[in-house]
């Protein structure tokens, strides 16, 4: 009797277990059936909203939509619906609360197409984490954040400052230059080796480089991601396909002298580092560290160590002429702090609050990636009260979290004392994103920060900018040029020397 009454027992709770999952299931899916999507702009067919969006500069007409809808809302760009986060709380609260619905690179056919899913900043799944943290790992042992790291940046400044003084304090375009500068750095982390300013086969890269991280942000590009068959068609992305494929091109002939060359007791770079990974991993048939991998993490390496900082940095030289008075503060603060005749040292900027301050609103002011890089959603996600399916491209804007009005005082004006408290000390802020949050965020974070004050604070003890003759800091214009990465227009500048300047042999 007992045995038929245990036997009963458990099969009613089996049952009643049943009815309850099932009951929390449809209670489930009853809840998100009465979810929406975020609200937005009435789509048209076939063009959706891009009667209302400014294709050069995107970034501009969403955060005018978002005024109106709110901190997420939908855009059809094209047939292709789009959630976009506004503000700094409800980006954080993507991409850092809620990381794992947000976790994903949005499929966009164009970096689909260059990449096909290979290298760091556009892979997903367990590919992207495997060589995500083999890169941070590398990174970190070539001297990211550490003193080694330190010594690189001077060792480049000291030709930078030669190079600058070689005008004479004449009017030169920067741009190549500080391009130079900065991709040296990661070159020197990536081959083992940097490149002379002059050697044409590194002005071309930079070149190419260039190109694309325009291209990437015109119209043409962002209509091929939208209608891509129709793209196809009328060829926008030829030119970028070529760039990449020159760029290609040359990093495999560099790997391949590595490889031809390599010693396990002999890690001068990435590309060493990596080739060892390889023979480490020789006998797993489902290694992630392929040699499509390999290239395209070069190539992440290598736009993202060039590209960004040096487009902050001449951003900053064009602020500092517009802005002369707080040039000249920043210029005191070196001068109390750096020893004559010596460069700045990371461990100089505590003692540089102000500095600090400038660099800091440089990056927030110039926002240079306005409109982040797309996430997509992993799964059917409930987000602010709404429902955002699987697999939709989400934008997590940076325009509106370092423009955002809730946390700058006066956002849209360049001013360092958004970053100093009222004894004038530094003050770090929660809505200062410009390298992104989360999982995804930038892996040469701390990289960037030591070169943008090593260089900034460098050329700054050395040199006063001030535009060519007959220019006023009023004429200089601070609109940014197309592109992907937002770039300062093309400016002429000149940097005369000071009493200070360090006396390289």
């Amino acid at each position: 009797m007992s045995y038929i009454t245990h036997f009963v027992s458990t099969d009613i709770l089996v049952y009643l277990a049943t009815c309850i999952t099932l009951l929390l299931y449809l209670l489930k899916g009853f809840k998100n059936s009465a979810l929406k999507m975020p609200p937005g702009p009435a789509p048209f067919p076939f063009i959706g909203n891009l009667n209302i969006l400014n294709l050069k500069k995107p970034f501009q007409s969403l955060m005018k939509l978002s005024e109106k809808y709110g901190e997420v809302f939908t855009v059809h760009f094209g047939p292709k619906k789009m959630v976009v986060l506004a503000g700094y709380k409800a980006v954080k609260d993507a991409l850092v609360t809620q990381a794992d619905d947000f976790g994903e690179r949005a499929e966009m056919p164009i970096f689909s197409k260059l990449t096909h899913g290979n290298g760091i900043v556009f892979s997903n799944g367990e590919s992207w984490k495997v060589i995500r943290r083999f890169t941070l790992s590398t990174l970190r042992d070539f001297g990211m954040g550490k003193r080694t790291i330190e010594t690189r940046i001077q060792d480049e400044l000291r030709p930078l400052i030669k190079l600058f003084k070689s005008h004479a304090g004449k009017p030169f375009d920067p741009k190549i230059i500080l391009n130079s500068a900065v991709s040296n750095v990661i070159c020197s982390i990536i081959f083992g080796k940097r490149f002379e300013y002059n050697d044409t086969t590194f002005l071309t890269l930079l070149q190419l480089l260039n190109e694309n991280a325009r291209l990437f942000g015109t119209p043409p590009l962002l209509l091929f991601n939208f209608y891509p068959l129709l793209g196809s068609i009328l060829g926008a992305h030829k030119r970028v396909l070529r760039n990449t494929e020159r760029l290609k091109h040359f990093f495999q002939n560099y790997i391949n002298e590595h490889r031809a060359e390599f010693n396990a007791n002999n890690i001068t770079g990435f590309i060493d580092a990596y080739l060892l990974k390889q023979e480490q991993e020789s006998s797993n048939a489902k290694t992630h560290f392929h040699d499509e991998n390999l290239v395209y993490s070069v190539l992440d390496l290598f736009a993202a160590g060039t590209e960004t900082s040096s487009t902050t940095l001449r951003w900053g030289f064009l602020l500092m002429m517009k802005y002369p008075e707080i040039q000249k503060k920043v210029q005191k603060e070196i001068k109390e702090v750096v020893r004559p005749g010596q460069l700045p040292k990371v461990e100089d900027r505590r003692n540089m609050p102000y500095t600090d301050a400038v660099i800091h609103e440089i990056q927030r002011f110039a926002n240079i990636v306005p409109m982040n890089v797309s996430r997509a959603t992993v799964r059917d996600v409930n987000f602010r009260g709404f429902l955002i399916p699987r697999g939709t491209e989400v934008i997590p804007m940076l325009t509106s979290v370092l423009y955002d009005n809730n946390h700058w005082k006066t956002p849209h004006e360049f001013n360092p004392q958004h970053f100093l408290d009222a004894n004038g000390k530094f003050v770090q802020r929660d809505a200062f994103l410009p390298f992104s949050t989360g999982r995804r965020a930038c892996v040469g974070e701390s990289l960037a920060k030591m070169e943008l004050f090593l260089f900034f604070t460098g050329l700054l003890q050395s040199f006063t900018l001030c535009p060519p003759a007959g220019v006023s800091g009023a004429d200089l214009d601070l609109t940014p040029d197309i592109g992907f990465v937002l770039t300062p227009l093309p400016f002429m500048m000149c940097a005369i020397p000071n009493k200070q300047t360090p006396h390289f042999p």
